[in-house]
């Protein structure tokens, strides 16, 4: 089990470690020739779908206003065959699904009773990932709660612990976990990350990045998605402004230009999905218009 790492020895980590992993994530392209722009679809989160209707029904919904894919909760109590039966008929892909429990049963958790039951939830995140056809498992690993009981390096042992214990799991599965960045006190910089995912030295672990959660730590997000490389799984995003906060996807210190230029350089071939506040169809038709117009889709 690796030790956990000082504050110190992260922030040391440069671009000297982008592209030493020695894999290939389904997103890097071997391309002669450099793409111009990267390959999106485009995707959002199945609880913005907010319609009283049936599974089926708010599928449709997904693929009238312009969506290509959805990633759904787990574990949840939505009918899981219902889901897949939906996807199937109208080909909107499940591309995988978010941990809907990682913030209240944290791996990270100093009761290890709590971590047991994360551990679980990961479980049956991977499996129904997995049923679905999907690709990935969004995971936050955790939280730096307080400077005693649950501190940055007690959250990076505990989490990688309890991360280790669902690879054999994971790689039968072919279901990636996929690390996702929030504002939890934890992973703020690039070099953090490439980090945490490099110590599992197993491609079934890699990155989920968020765009828009990041720009108030400073590094633009271009930045991050180079130095992540081969190691980003795929991306989601909102809007948000230093001076204003969350803001609609497209009015935010995003720097887009260079964002598609970066995934571009990166051989980025995979989804994109928003994650902000959803609605009926005119909302959804609003933020896939929002969406187009910022990835270039227009």
């Amino acid at each position: 089990m690796p030790s956990s790492p000082s504050r110190r020895s992260i922030l040391q980590i440069g671009l000297a470690t982008v592209g030493s992993l020695p894999f290939i994530s389904e997103n890097w392209s071997l391309a002669d020739e450099p793409a111009t722009s990267p390959r999106l679809k485009k995707a959002l989160k199945f609880d913005m779908v907010q319609i009283d209707a049936p599974i089926q029904d708010k599928f449709e919904l997904i693929k009238a206003t312009g969506f290509e894919g959805v990633e759904m909760n787990s574990p949840s109590d939505i009918d899981r065959a219902a889901a897949r039966h939906a996807s199937e008929k109208t080909g909107i892909k499940i591309h995988g699904v978010v941990n809907s429990v990682h913030w209240q049963q944290r791996l990270s958790d100093p009761d290890p009773a709590v971590r047991a039951r994360g551990v679980e939830a990961l479980r049956t995140a991977l499996n129904d990932a997995s049923f679905y056809g999907g690709s990935t498992v969004l995971l936050v690993p955790g939280r730096v709660a307080d400077p005693v009981n649950e501190n940055f390096e007690q959250v990076w042992q505990r989490s990688q612990e309890e991360i280790q214990k669902v690879l054999p799991q994971a790689n039968e599965l072919g279901v990636k976990i996929a690390i996702e960045v929030v504002w939890n006190d934890f992973i703020t910089k690039p070099e953090q990350l490439v980090q945490y995912v490099d110590e599992f030295n197993d491609p079934i672990v890699g990155a989920y990045f968020d765009i828009s959660n990041m720009i108030k730590y400073g590094v633009p997000p271009a930045q991050w998605i180079r130095q992540l490389g081969q190691r980003l799984l795929k991306f989601d995003f909102k809007g948000y402004s230093n001076e204003k906060g969350w803001v609609s996807i497209g009015e935010g210190d995003e720097d887009w230009p260079e964002v598609l230029k970066a995934l571009a350089e990166i051989g980025y071939d995979g989804w994109a999905t928003a994650e902000v506040s959803g609605g009926g169809e005119q909302r959804l038709r609003e933020i896939s218009q929002r969406m187009d117009k910022v990835l270039g889709l227009a």
